[in-house]
């Protein structure tokens, strides 16, 4: 397995980040997920633009530009010799003495890793997941922004343990005013009578890549998507629930807490359409000539 390392492409045993590196000690720095399909990184723009606007946020300047960064993405797939995969691009604040002050790091340490994707299994598109609404409740969005895609994961990390202790796939948390946010790697969406339905950003919440294409699929297709606040009783009561994020696509939702909701159409079809999607950008990318791209065969 190779991954690349502040410029370079090393094999994984090989590669070395420091102990007094400040992603390490303080989780201070900012990632972003990407999926490859066929040999093409899906929305690899709408990634890098988010990954440049987090570091912007916590004042981190990363030290590749967005040509640089997806010259090493494909790299990277390259020498692994992968087509559809899972990315993982981390820019932490760098190496510097122990202390908070981002002034001690002079360099960001940039690190790309990628791995065979594995699909999630059938039967939970068949059957859709387990959610619950744990006791841990979202970060406020006054005291850290929900736009950084940071490192800094305890929070969801704490959500994550209440969902395995009882037995759920996935967290969604509410805010401090008992609002829906997000799950702790997914948003979340439901169905009335009537509309779809999602917690807007002002919740709390991650703009999240996937949740936006759905968003846009939907109302293409004629569906009424509202954004807004909602409580709990809002997914026990729903005609279907669904989640969203980079790997899974459009997952559908089966059971929240000891309610127990249907698989309904609608994720169905919106999986269906952005998975249409993501062939039409595979094909449009392709269509473009030779790239990076089309080395990764």
């Amino acid at each position: 397995m190779y991954v690349h390392v502040n410029g370079k492409v090393l094999r994984a045993q090989d590669a070395v980040i420091s102990v007094f590196d400040h992603g390490f000690l303080y989780g201070d720095g900012v990632y972003e997920t990407l999926r490859a399909y066929d040999g093409v990184v899906f929305k690899l723009d709408e990634h890098l633009n988010r990954l440049f606007r987090s570091a912007a946020l916590i004042g981190l300047t990363i030290p590749l530009d967005g040509n640089h960064l997806k010259i090493a993405i494909y790299e990277v797939l390259i020498a692994n010799a992968l087509r559809d995969a899972y990315v993982r691009l981390t820019v932490s604040r760098g190496k510097g003495p122990i202390g908070l002050d981002p002034d001690l790091c002079p360099e960001p340490t940039v690190v790309i890793i990628a791995q065979k994707f594995r699909p999630y299994p059938i039967e939970y598109f068949r059957h859709g997941l387990h959610l619950t609404i744990p006791r841990t409740r979202r970060n406020d969005r006054r005291a850290i922004n929900p736009q950084i895609k940071s490192l800094n994961f305890l929070n969801n990390i704490l959500a994550k343990i209440e969902a395995k202790k009882r037995n759920a796939h996935e967290a969604v948390m509410l805010n401090a005013r008992g609002h829906l946010t997000e799950g702790t790697i997914s948003n979340i969406f439901f169905s009335t009578d009537r509309e779809l339905c999602t917690p807007s950003l002002d919740c709390g919440i991650l703009a999240g890549i996937t949740r936006n294409m759905v968003i846009e699929i939907a109302r293409r297709e004629g569906i009424t998507v509202r954004e807004g606040r909602f409580g709990k009783n809002a997914i026990y009561t729903a005609r279907e629930v669904f989640i969203t994020n980079t790997t899974m696509e459009v997952m559908p939702v089966s059971r929240v807490d000891d309610r127990i909701v249907p698989v309904g159409d609608i994720a169905k079809l919106l999986r269906t359409l952005y998975q249409r999607e993501v062939n039409a950008y595979v094909a449009d990318i392709k269509s473009k000539g030779p790239s990076l791209w089309a080395e990764n065969t």
